[in-house]
């Protein structure tokens, strides 16, 4: 039963005050000691004593999201609800600091939009220190006046949700709230009717001295046409310095031209140069590799002819080791053999065909076809 809504409390934005505050959050407070030992039976006019012993704000710390005794405070008001003339007055307290954020805190949470901007706003100009409790239990330093305006700003404070409220510009709009007054407007005002003050009395001396000036005098009038003869020197001068620098351009321009047809013409002999020492590298490698091929066919057809001879010789010393009567038989036999060998073989050595380079062969066949004569290697 001491968890229960006043029976004589009205809903708030259609639904039960303590509702405004989040389940978890709510839970957590129900289980306190401090909820349970201070806060019970408290009544709207006892309520203010335990909001003077406060020395911090915050919402849930630690590991198991324990609340401060300002969130017990808080729910403790959502569940009696007190007056809205009591609620005014812990805002207007201008002797304990934490009474004061209570009153906004519970305010913010319940009021309306015209009343939040009206009583709330005021207290920007509140600068005194405020102890805040973080989430880690370690404290931090903050300001009445910025508590303020995580309340008008921010969606969250403290761990609760705040309800949504219009912005002041719709309210202005409608005619529902006035315009915004700072309090140093007077300061503001002040200050601009001196800066104001300054410029006329500025303005008046400027006029002052053009009415002095205007007067004719010898002096002035002779310093008048000294000036403008030193200006019109002057612009003879300057013309004079800018042909002297336009012909200075047009000759460095002709000068760099010229420069620039020099490199060209010395890069483009340059890159002949060493186009025709590639073309020299070449045709120098593509000789070597000529005279290589010709060396090695001309040992290929050596070592050929050496062998051939060597079979020669062997016939020979078969021949003239064979019996004479065998020898007798066979003579004109051999010598018509021979002699059909050698003229084949002339005419072989004559047409160049049987040349040790197939290469120099192939080729002597196509000039003979040809008519031609043969290839002398």
């Amino acid at each position: 039963m001491a968890n229960r809504t006043d029976p004589s409390a009205k809903s708030i934005r259609g639904t039960n005050s303590q509702n405004l505050v989040e389940k978890i959050v709510r839970s957590n407070i129900y289980q306190n000691t401090y909820w349970k030992e201070q806060c019970f039976g408290l009544t709207a006019e006892t309520l203010v004593d335990k909001a003077m012993e406060l020395d911090h704000i915050g919402g849930t710390f630690g590991g198991n999201r324990k609340p401060t005794p300002f969130m017990c405070l808080v729910m403790k008001m959502l569940q009696i609800q007190p007056e809205k003339e009591i609620v005014i007055e812990f805002i207007k307290n201008d002797d304990y600091k934490y009474v004061r954020i209570l009153g906004a805190f519970y305010l913010r949470l319940t009021g309306t939009d015209t009343d939040v901007y009206q009583y709330l706003e005021p207290l920007y100009n509140d600068y005194r220190k405020l102890r805040r409790k973080l989430a880690d239990g370690n404290y931090a330093l903050t300001h009445v006046d910025e508590v303020i305006d995580e309340l008008l700003t921010k969606d969250y404070s403290c761990d609760i949700a705040m309800p949504r409220i219009k912005k002041r510009w719709t309210l202005e709009a409608t005619g529902s709230l006035e315009l915004r007054k700072s309090a140093l407007e007077e300061d503001f005002e002040e200050e601009e009717e001196k800066e104001e003050n300054d410029q006329l009395d500025g303005m008046d001396d400027e006029t002052h001295d053009r009415d002095y000036y205007r007067g004719r005098s010898p002096v002035r009038e002779r310093d008048r046409d000294r000036r403008r003869d030193s200006h019109r020197y002057r612009d003879h001068d300057y013309d004079r310095d800018y042909d002297r620098d336009r012909d200075y351009d047009r000759e460095r321009g002709h000068g760099r031209e010229r420069d620039r047809n020099r490199d060209r013409d010395r890069d483009r002999d340059r890159y002949r140069l060493r186009d025709e020492k590639d073309l020299g590298r070449d045709r120098g490698r593509d000789r070597r590799e000529r005279d290589r091929g010709r060396r090695r066919s001309y040992s290929r057809s050596r070592s050929r002819s050496r062998d051939r001879e060597g079979g020669d010789n062997r016939k020979r010393h078969g021949r003239s080791s064979m019996s004479p009567r065998r020898r007798d038989g066979h003579d004109e036999h051999g010598t018509r053999e021979e002699s059909k060998k050698k003229k084949e073989k002339k005419e072989k050595k004559t047409d160049g065909t049987d040349h040790p380079d197939p290469e120099i062969a192939e080729a002597n066949r196509l000039r003979a076809s040809l008519g031609l004569k043969p290839l002398k290697m």
